[in-house]
């Protein structure tokens, strides 16, 4: 089972504005906007000003019911990966990151081999702050797929949002050189040279 396309950028309070989302429906989508405030790149809409366990502005509440009828199957069905999954980016929607990460660390106990429910779940650990397991999953999904542009793009993230700009910035500009006309990727030039002269400063 593949789970919807995750173009899911984890990003905290750097340099962009904070996102934990999916590009559902909108692989092309817009570009990674600049905050007016310190925060991190956005490729989703941001939800760096919604509490955790908020949608974010125009989501639905949260369905208890529905959370209720998912885990049912699952603990009914316990090789069931989509279940899982569907838990896991229900909740992450919601920002529930805690217990979406807990399902998505069921989906991949079951499904190890899937690189994008590890850039989901390494999504969640960087909203987290749990940095350093952040970066140990984005690695993890890039030994499977060592091109896979969200896992490259959410590490650069990681990495800034832990203190280390110099290794976030080596990491975005591999990526851009990797992917030099990609639509989504055309500002994230202009989020490399804020935090080099962040860094400078």
């Amino acid at each position: 089972m593949t789970p919807r396309e995750p173009m899911v950028f984890a990003v905290g309070g750097m340099i962009f504005g904070f996102v934990l989302g999916y590009m559902v429906a909108n692989a092309g989508g817009p570009a990674p906007q600049a905050a007016a405030a310190p925060s991190a790149a956005a490729i989703a809409p941001s939800k760096a000003s919604t509490p955790a366990g908020t949608p974010a502005k125009g989501a639905s509440a949260l369905d208890p019911s529905e959370v209720r009828a998912l885990t049912s199957v699952a603990e009914k069905e316990k090789d069931n990966v989509t279940v899982r999954v569907e838990l896991g980016n229900l909740l992450m929607d919601h920002d529930r990151c805690d217990d979406a990460v807990r399902w998505y660390k069921e989906a991949l106990a079951l499904a190890p081999g899937n690189p994008d429910v590890r850039v989901d779940m390494g999504a969640c650990l960087v909203r987290l702050s749990r940095f350093d397991d952040a970066l140990a999953t984005f690695d993890e999904a890039l030994k499977v797929d060592p091109k896979h542009k969200k896992a490259v793009f959410n590490k650069g993230v990681a990495l800034a949002e832990s203190g280390r700009p110099k290794e976030a910035i080596a990491v975005w500009e591999a990526l851009l050189k990797q992917n030099p006309d990609d639509p989504q990727l055309r500002t994230l030039r202009d989020h490399i040279d804020r935090l080099k002269a962040k860094s400078a400063s």
